[in-house]
């Protein structure tokens, strides 16, 4: 299970082949984690609180900028695991900018997120249920 969290960032700026649900959804369970841990954390310090004199705290200024960096460091594998469950689907990774969309692109990359891919090869690549050999990647 480890393995499907982690082959985003093994394939950290790759935005060609494609990427099955599995890949992309527990990579998504993984930020969800991690955000909530480093939240947590933040909670236990204190560190959301703000000091007597209406000012963030130093505990409250290191999250931000924790969060900030993480949200830096997982930017590009995060576009580009969507660019390829987008490919999975024999679409444009161009499909992403969906997302710019007020109020209801988000809800559209989600609902194609959600769909299942082409079987078999299409434009992009094999399909990546047919070679379910995780460890390829990992070699």
């Amino acid at each position: 299970m480890m393995e499907w969290m982690l082959m985003p960032l093994k394939r950290y700026a790759d935005f060609s082949g494609r990427s099955r649900r599995k890949e992309y959804w527990m990579f998504a369970l993984l930020q969800v984690i991690i955000i909530v841990g480093l939240a947590i954390i933040g909670g236990v310090l204190g560190s959301f609180t703000p000091d007597p004199a209406g000012s963030m705290s130093t505990g409250g200024t290191l999250m931000i900028a924790l969060f900030g960096l993480y949200a830096l460091a997982i930017f590009i594998p995060s576009l580009a695991v969507q660019v390829r469950r987008f490919h999975d689907q024999d679409k444009s990774g161009w499909f992403v900018l969906l997302g710019f969309i007020p109020y209801v692109g988000g809800l559209i990359v989600l609902v194609f997120m959600c769909l299942d891919g082409t079987k078999g090869k299409n434009r992009f690549g094999d399909d990546p249920k047919m070679s379910d050999n995780v460890g390829d990647v990992f070699n």
